[in-house]
């Protein structure tokens, strides 16, 4: 039977396999900050050198001088860490790119509530300076004490 181009898939007919996107980044940056340590670098020169001394001092020589059955696994190493290193690096910066948004919009939030605190304010002091002071009701009963004795004499 041929396969309709206007019908869906069936389900059953994919050969890929699946996998958890989220589970497969997560454990790829778990590799990446391994290999970013010194443990590593430790680790790997230790390997190194031991696989050296063994194909140098060992009766039995499986990868004799210019070993290329080590360069050939440092070299697959390298190819896995390299795609796995750029995939924890593309995890970190989507996760920088929303916390950089969501700054922005706390940034703008903030923004919007010092505009409307400082507008209050305003309003405050032009209220503030239109209302009588105690000095300015003090100064005004004197002047009509004053009018009111000296008028009566």
């Amino acid at each position: 039977m041929t396969e309709r181009l206007d019908q869906p898939r069936d389900v059953t007919m994919r050969l890929r396999p699946h996998y958890d996107p989220e589970a497969f980044g997560r454990l790829s940056e778990q590799i990446a900050r391994f290999l970013g340590t010194a443990r590593f670098l430790v680790y790997m020169t230790v390997f190194v050198g031991v696989w050296v001394v063994w194909n140098v001092l060992a009766p039995f020589k499986f990868d004799p001088y210019p070993y290329i059955f080590l360069t050939l696994m440092l070299s697959l190493q390298a190819s896995y860490a390299a795609p796995l290193i750029l995939l924890a690096q593309n995890r970190q910066s989507d996760r920088d790119r929303v916390q950089y948004e969501q700054d922005r919009l706390a940034a703008d939030r903030t923004q919007a509530e010092i505009e409307y605190l400082t507008r209050e304010i305003a309003a405050l002091r032009i209220a503030i300076g239109e209302m009588a002071t105690r000095d300015y009701i003090r100064s005004e009963l004197q002047r009509v004490q004053e009018e009111l004795s000296g008028g009566g004499q």
